[in-house]
């Protein structure tokens, strides 16, 4: 399928396509207040001046962003940031972290005329992606008005790499609209390149830049007072499986860790009722944060809450990080460690591969590969508070060595940057001529 076709097809499936849309948000997956969005109808105004448009997926890929933008915005007094995602519960995080001049809008949908609509609107001056959002219509799109394209944190996993190695005709132009791509780290700066990348760096993982998590002081306190001096572990970022694999966890070491609590925090909190459903199926007392509970004397206290991971990782001196024994890919195991957890993960990792690389070189984690080795590995932390400060401390050390990527990351944009803060320029946005849009083949 040439770029041309994928067009065609995609400006003719417009009924399906809000057909699908019109399904997701009455399943709640989709925002019903600022639906429009999705097919680019903006709901603000654009503001005066320079414009950086920061792009992620979802709620990873925006937290990696929020350093960055904290910085941009600190350095460049004329920016504004619109920050763009694809998902409801991204959205809602960002609304509370997000600072000044910085705001949210849901991406449209890969639609050429939904682009159209977005982009004569906000005119953005450098349009920022991170990690692997590529998509056709949308990247043929904001290199048709000449607004610089930079892929920031690119990840490329080994399957998508092979994939797309198979239809070079498609990857390669895609790439090429990219003035530069900062890949995550040296392989997958190397796999960027060997796809079509005219200018690939690696300068570091912007997730490395990130500030530890937040967390309520009030709450933390309040939570704080009701477990006590209970053993406490927590599984987080869970995908479905992994409750019930903590759930037996907690019934095999329940008697040898009197008044044992387990933390479980779904990686989508709206899966709050089903898992607390499969919890007391193995007869388990559930407390769930989401209706207000605290953990009195429960077996699992079920953190199915939006925007609180820090508050749990405060709580917890061991985390078993999901999406890592029975699914694959895994989520950021800095985040944990920047608090002084001790971490556990099973061997799928290869999101964060790198980054797991070096937990493992330091010693700053257990890998398990079955559920009985996360029973032991868990027993064992619980009872040997010097192990568990030993990796915390690793894990600490591995979270702050490569502070100084968002440095270098800032470095690299500076160009792009300095021309669209340039009065009077010739170029994108507000004080300038955005050049019309244009699809290309």
């Amino acid at each position: 399928m040439s770029l041309s076709l994928y067009r065609g097809l995609t400006t003719a499936a417009e009924p399906l396509i809000r057909y699908y849309l019109e399904r997701r948000r009455a399943q709640g997956k989709e925002d019903a207040d600022r639906f429009g969005e999705r097919m680019g109808e903006a709901s603000r105004p654009r503001p005066a001046g320079a414009l950086a448009w920061i792009h992620g997926a979802s709620v990873g890929e925006s937290l990696s962003a929020l350093a960055l933008i904290e910085r941009l915005l600190a350095e460049r007094p004329d920016f504004h940031v619109l920050m763009t995602t694809g998902t409801v519960t991204s959205a809602r995080l960002l609304d509370t972290r997000l600072p000044p001049r910085a705001f949210h809008q849901y991406v449209p949908v890969d639609h050429a005329g939904w682009i159209q609509r977005f982009l004569e609107h906000w005119r953005p001056d450098l349009a920022l992606w991170l990690e692997s959002e590529l998509w056709p219509n949308m990247i043929q799109g904001v290199a048709g008005t000449g607004t610089p394209l930079v892929l920031l944190n690119g990840r490329m996993s080994e399957a998508s790499f092979l994939r797309w190695k198979r239809v070079p005709f498609l990857i390669r132009p895609l790439l090429g609209e990219f003035a530069l791509c900062l890949g995550q780290d040296e392989e997958q700066t190397q796999r960027l390149a060997a796809l079509g990348a005219p200018k690939a760096l690696s300068v570091g993982n912007l997730k490395y830049a990130a500030q530890p998590l937040p967390a309520d002081a009030a709450a933390l306190a309040a939570l704080q007072g009701a477990v006590g001096d209970r053993p406490v572990w927590l599984a987080s970022s869970t995908h479905a499986g992994e409750e019930a694999v903590a759930g037996r966890v907690h019934r095999a070491l329940a008697a040898g860790h009197p008044g044992l609590l387990t933390m479980i925090a779904p990686r989508h909190p709206d899966r709050g009722g089903e898992v607390a459903a499969e919890l007391r199926a193995l007869g388990l007392t559930v407390a769930r944060r989401s209706a207000g509970d605290q953990p009195g004397q429960a077996d699992v206290y079920l953190a199915d809450t939006l925007g609180e991971l820090g508050l749990f990782y405060r709580l917890a001196p061991i985390v078993f990080m999901g999406k890592t024994l029975l699914h694959e890919g895994g989520h950021n195991p800095l985040e944990p460690a920047q608090l002084g957890c001790a971490l556990v993960s099973g061997p799928h990792m290869q999101n964060f591969a790198a980054v797991a690389g070096k937990l493992r070189a330091a010693g700053a984690v257990v890998e398990v590969g079955d559920e009985a080795a996360l029973v032991r590995a868990v027993d064992a932390l619980l009872g040997d508070p010097a192990r568990r400060g030993a990796l915390a401390e690793s894990g600490r050390r591995v979270a702050a060595a490569e502070a100084g990527v968002l440095d270098a990351v800032l470095g690299e944009l500076k160009p792009w940057l300095d021309r669209a803060g340039r009065p009077g320029r010739n170029g994108n946005g507000a004080n300038g001529h955005h050049a019309s849009f244009r699809a290309r083949s």
